[in-house]
């Protein structure tokens, strides 16, 4: 059964519906940024491995320096210098102390470690005066205080950023057990497209550039997909049923143009041929109605609609989560945030926009949504020049300048302004 006219809530949900990650597979450390745990990771080791100093100065017990200040310092024998990445010879006794560098084991005998700063730096031979007792018990990071042996240290689910490559490298994890990153083939629809190879026929008039082969390729790539490029099929069902059994294999399929109901919007039909189904067709919003959901070849297929614009926005907020959830991801859609109008926005029809916005930060932390211009689905610079996608619900028919609204972030980087306090 074909569902129709879903809102975009509903659409996402039925699309997801069932939706499992994909097997994982061991990769180098080097190749995990991006990637998404397919299974815990466990420490064999303790982090620290030992007592170690957090700052370059002298190992003591603090209860010689206690009382210790400018007028009264206190002067303690100085038995070793302990540099990072060797250990100590001598226990620390009372009245003496051990010069150390930061992450040099913290001898037997000290309990703190007190910075250069207060003291004379061991001015005289064999000696230093010590001239604050506030960090006596501070300045050691104690064994096993960040990591400990048996302990989990990331979970299943974790997207791996340069901080957990961090911490997997600190606990010998060379090759992580990540979820396989989603093959997509990508195929894009329709007389008038040729490929960049044939930019003259643009320039002549005949043709034009299909940039959504190239651009949904560019965005399965960032949401951390693997593209399989399909290239152009015209519009003829018998070639287009030839492109897409390439598709086979593959983990999700994305079609863009055909799934309107022109003349020549074949793609429904045949996906049918073969042996695919259509669950959903037509999602209440704009740019982007004309959305087709199904499966191909036992996985899910997505007909996007031609229109670069529509294209684009349709993959964000469809297209997207479904390949994030099969990566592995716990969150696939992007953050939602509050913005205020930055102007008045009329809407051409009674349905949810998406709208491309700018945002910029004002100075008490609101962000000021401000269209990036004409709203044309074939504007594709509209998209470009976007922060995110403004989302006004076609219940009313203008928005005023001020009004609150929720806007979808495409990117954690602004390329509107923000305007600090002073």
């Amino acid at each position: 059964m074909t569902v129709t006219r879903l809102g975009v809530s509903d659409a996402s949900r039925h699309m997801l519906a069932g939706v499992e990650p994909l097997p994982g597979e061991e990769v180098t450390l080097e190749r995990a940024l991006g990637r998404v745990l397919a299974r815990d990771v466990v420490s064999t080791i303790t982090l620290p491995p030992w007592n170690n100093a957090s700052m370059d100065g002298f190992a003591l017990r603090g209860a010689d320096v206690a009382g210790a200040s400018a007028e009264r310092p206190v002067r303690l024998r100085v038995v070793e210098t302990i540099a990072a990445g060797r250990r100590g010879t001598r226990d620390v006794g009372p009245g003496e102390a051990t010069r150390i560098m930061t992450g040099a084991p913290v001898p037997p005998g000290a309990d703190s470690v007190v910075r250069v700063e207060d003291t004379d730096g061991g001015a005289d031979p064999g000696t230093v005066m010590v001239r604050d007792d506030r960090d006596a018990g501070r300045n050691v990071r104690a064994r096993g205080e960040d990591i400990r042996a048996d302990s989990v240290v990331l979970t299943a689910g974790t997207a791996i950023a340069a901080a957990h490559v961090g911490v997997l490298s600190s606990v010998g994890c060379a090759a992580p057990f990540v979820h396989r990153r989603p093959r997509v083939a990508v195929l894009a629809t329709g007389d008038e497209l040729v490929p960049l190879e044939r930019f003259a026929e643009v320039q002549a008039g005949e043709r034009i550039v299909s940039s959504n082969s190239y651009s949904l390729a560019a965005a399965v790539e960032a949401a951390g997909g693997e593209p399989v490029p399909l290239g152009i099929a015209p519009d003829d069902p018998g070639a287009l049923a030839h492109c897409l059994r390439r598709a086979d294999g593959c983990d999700m399929v994305l079609t863009s143009g055909g799934v309107s109901v022109g003349d020549f919007d074949y793609t429904r039909a045949v996906v049918g041929t073969l042996g695919g189904e259509l669950s959903l067709w037509r999602v209440r919003m704009r740019p982007g109605a004309p959305l087709g959901f199904g499966r191909l070849f036992g996985v899910p297929w997505l007909g996007l609609p031609g229109n670069p614009v529509s294209a684009l926005v349709t993959f964000e907020l469809f297209a997207r989560p479904l390949l994030r959830v099969l990566a592995g991801h716990r969150c696939p859609h992007r953050p939602t945030v509050q913005v205020v109008l930055g102007q008045n926005v009329e809407l051409a029809a009674p349905l949810t926009h998406y709208l491309r916005a700018v945002f910029a930060v004002e100075e008490d932390g609101r962000l000021v949504a401000t269209l990036t211009g004409a709203q044309s689905s074939g504007m594709l610079t509209s998209m470009a020049l976007a922060d995110g996608l403004l989302v006004l619900p076609g219940d009313r028919a203008s928005y005023a300048a001020g009004t609150l609204a929720s806007a979808v972030m495409l990117d954690g980087d602004l390329k509107g302004s923000v305007r600090f306090p002073g």
